[in-house]
């Protein structure tokens, strides 16, 4: 209950009233014992306020966000991992991550990283494919596994936030396979081909060099 001080000051009052009686066990009245909780409702209402807040950041952040309790059922999913997998947030809670929404191959490991981060041993950059639930198109997913605690410091969960790797996949599979064929080229050029590092050292020996100078490859990389 709220109450007013003579000067006007606001206050919150947790109130027990308990009955007054007499000798005879008559009632007499009531006996009102108060606590001010005022500070207390106010640390509430910050501590709702920043969680609020945190809601809606990872809610919003444009990074997949997903938590497990320490069963292992998910108990939290952001719109990011709804978007990249196709399963709305209603289709997840309470399910078994692992089981539900990771492929059979990756299962295990991904269980076990999990499972360490319940015992407080956290994991950065861990990578593994996610599949879309409507196109099954892969996302490769690079993951950070927090440990979430609760007020005494106990695990009581697991926060896991993902990184988008798919594209970066792509283009550095794409730089592999030109590097593959220009290392061919090199090797197959009809002109001899040779390659020096800046101390002059030879770092390419060509076939056509080899065949020409007769010094395999072997015989000069590095001198």
């Amino acid at each position: 209950m709220s109450i007013v001080s003579k000067n006007g000051e606001k206050f919150t009052v947790l109130l027990n009233a308990t009955t007054r009686r007499d000798a005879k066990g008559q009632i007499t009245g009531v006996v009102g014992v108060g606590q001010d909780i005022t500070q207390l409702n106010q640390v509430l209402s910050e501590s709702k306020r920043v969680a609020d807040d945190l809601m809606r950041l990872i809610d919003t952040a444009n990074a997949p966000i997903f938590g497990i309790d320490t069963e292992g059922k998910v108990n939290e999913w952001n719109a990011k991992a709804s978007e990249l997998l196709g399963y709305n947030k209603s289709e997840t809670m309470g399910k078994s991550l692992v089981e539900n929404f990771i492929s059979k191959e990756f299962k295990e490991s991904v269980h076990n990283v999990l499972r360490s981060a319940l015992e407080g041993k956290e994991t950065a950059n861990f990578e593994f494919p996610l599949f879309n639930k409507k196109t099954g198109t892969r996302i490769d997913i690079l993951l950070n596994a927090t440990t979430r605690r609760g007020p005494g410091g106990e695990a009581i969960g697991v926060i896991g936030v993902g990184q988008d790797i798919t594209k970066i996949r792509e283009i550095t599979g794409e730089q592999e396979r030109i590097a593959d064929d220009l290392s061919r080229l090199i090797e197959t050029a009809n002109a001899p081909i040779f390659g020096v590092d800046l101390s002059g050292m030879v770092t390419e020996w060509n076939r056509k060099a080899a065949s020409l100078l007769g010094y395999t490859k072997d015989e000069t990389i590095g001198r």
